[in-house]
């Protein structure tokens, strides 16, 4: 107080960061780093694996295509 009576608010301008930016920097953080983290993986795995096998079509299925496209199967 001062000598009128009036009460002194002091405000230190270095008093640390705001707790809850902190926390959005770390999440934020951690964040990037598995974003960044799934395309180098994803790119990796591009370059390295095989292609995937596909399944094997049934013989009803290449008939009924066949068919479509007026391709007459063998034998009939």
């Amino acid at each position: 107080m001062d000598e009128n009576g009036n009460v002194f608010i002091n405000e230190a301008g270095a008093k640390g960061f705001n707790p809850g930016l902190i926390v959005l920097l770390v999440v934020g953080g951690l964040l990037l780093i598995f974003l960044v983290g799934n395309y180098l993986l994803f790119s990796y795995a591009q370059k390295t694996l095989p292609p995937r096998k596909k399944k094997p079509v049934s013989k009803k299925k290449m008939k009924r295509e066949r068919l479509k496209q007026g391709v007459a199967p063998p034998g009939e």
